[in-house]
């Protein structure tokens, strides 16, 4: 009796490693639905926040992003949007963590086109900013590098 008491402590020992271990395992990854397509002569402009950046980020900030001075929304840590807009000139920028610099990014959209932006903390003079200390910043991103990202970030849809 006592030994197959023994090996019913092995037996759920052994249960509860593999259930542990099971808990740590990557999840399966999952492919975002697909963004609607955009209306005929409009523009589509994606905005990402890395989950991990190598910067590393700001806790709990949310930096609202801004195209022409006006809110477009705010850019979360490991999550992504996409906005569709009427062809032309935007200046994107980000609402001020740290220190303020008022740089920017300014894309040229066409029809048809879609972009991508991302929204980091930086330190200032990476960006070639006199201003000391560190901010957010909207820095455009190559397609390919976007298109990497994109499967690692929560996607938020149409902003």
């Amino acid at each position: 009796m006592r030994r197959s008491e023994k090996n019913r402590t092995k037996d759920c020992a052994l249960c509860l490693s593999l259930l542990l271990l099971a808990g740590c395992a990557a999840p399966a990854a999952q492919t975002p639905p697909p963004a609607p397509a955009m209306t005929s002569g409009m523009a589509r402009l994606w905005v990402l926040r890395q989950a991990n950046p190598p910067g590393g980020n700001v806790d709990a900030a949310a930096p609202m992003v801004y195209a022409n001075g006006v809110p477009l929304a705010p850019a979360k840590e490991g999550t992504a949007y996409f906005h569709d807009f009427v062809p032309g000139t935007y200046r994107l920028t980000v609402q001020a963590y740290g220190t303020p610099t008022g740089r920017g990014d300014t894309v040229q959209l066409a029809p048809g086109m879609q972009s991508y932006v991302q929204v980091m903390g930086v330190p200032n003079w990476q960006v070639g900013s006199t201003a000391g200390g560190g901010s957010f910043q909207v820095l455009a991103m190559a397609p390919q590098t976007a298109q990497e990202y994109l499967p690692t970030v929560t996607n938020l849809g149409q902003r």
